[in-house]
């Protein structure tokens, strides 16, 4: 009971995940070692995550919101396109960086708990986005809700049937909203499409490359969905992105110019951690130990100041995933 009890207390993941069950901890409460080295990569990945939300996501969201918050008829297609890039990075970093510190606290403890994320917004298909998005909500749906229904056992239309369900509830798991439901079910649509129609892994290398953008592109298109303030606003956003309004609304502002000159930097940097950028530089640089011992602490203090000042200035600080 009293396992139990620390497991259900289990502070670091306590709020917002990752998705910590009881078997994979349980030997850990009572059996498990601490070292200077693992608690020193804790700190590391705390301060990596703490950099996340309040570096990236915190002044990505500025960008996100001012184009979520008009009437999408007065947005040019640039102005909505960056608005939707902004909450697809803002989102990514919100939670993965909030995973980022449970995992490195935990590590701190002696806990080595299991990835959360794994550059989804690389992903092939959209298959592929979610085994490397939230991954450890995705593995519960498919142990407790997916396979217990008879996962892809008993034909196509039982098959489908099952992942109608998965996604329905992964959208009421978001919340309450149509636009979740309507999330949810886009995704059902859209992994349908795939492994019964379109078959990505099958492709030729150049389809391939071609569906890796497609997917990038439904990706983008649902969380403009996943933030609208309803399913209308949601698609006459999307409208705005291809053009709908282009007349009324035109190509490029002034605003856009002043965003890209006061977060160009932020967006930057968000596109490009969100793919393996820092796993590449470890194998490059792993044979200069001096790099490790003196100038990545060097960055993760510089960043965690940065951070801490963003925090002390009351800078603005959205908690997306919090709400679910």
């Amino acid at each position: 009971m009293f396992d139990l009890a620390l497991y259900v207390s289990f502070f670091p993941q306590l709020i917002a995940g990752p998705i910590v069950r009881y078997n994979t901890i349980k030997d850990w409460l009572v059996n498990r070692t601490e070292s200077f080295e693992k608690f020193e990569k804790g700190v590391r990945r705390f301060i990596v995550g703490v950099c996340k939300k309040i570096l990236l996501s915190n002044n990505l969201a500025l960008v996100a919101e001012q184009f979520f918050n008009v009437q999408p008829s007065t947005l040019t297609v640039s102005g909505a396109c960056l608005g939707s890039i902004a909450f697809s990075l803002q989102i990514f970093y919100d939670f993965s960086g909030y995973s980022d510190m449970a995992i490195g606290l935990a590590g701190m403890f002696g806990f080595d708990l299991e990835e959360n994320f794994n550059y989804p917004y690389c992903a092939s298909s959209v298959t592929d986005f979610w085994r490397r998005w939230h991954i450890s909500l995705s593995r519960w749906f498919r142990d407790y809700v997916y396979i217990p229904l008879g996962g892809s056992r008993g034909g196509v239309a039982h098959h489908i049937f099952n992942l109608a369900v998965v996604w329905i509830l992964t959208g009421l798991w978001h919340g309450a909203n149509f636009t979740f439901i309507f999330w949810g079910v886009a995704y059902f649509v859209l992994l349908v499409v795939e492994k019964y129609i379109i078959k990505p892994e099958r492709m030729r290398r150049v389809l391939r490359v071609i569906y890796r953008i497609f997917t990038l592109l439904c990706v983008n298109f649902c969380w403009v969905i996943f933030n609208a303030d309803g399913i209308g606003h949601g698609l006459r956003y999307i409208a705005a992105m291809m053009g709908y309004y282009v007349e009324k609304a035109g190509v490029f502002t002034p605003a856009l110019y002043r965003d890209f000159r006061e977060y160009g930097a932020f967006l930057l940097g968000g596109i490009l951690f969100s793919v393996p950028v820092i796993p590449w530089l470890k194998k490059k640089l792993c044979k200069y130990q001096w790099i490790d011992k003196y100038i990545v602490p060097f960055v993760l203090t510089f960043g965690l100041l940065w951070s801490v000042s963003y925090l002390i200035l009351g800078a603005h600080n959205p908690f997306i995933y919090f709400n679910f």
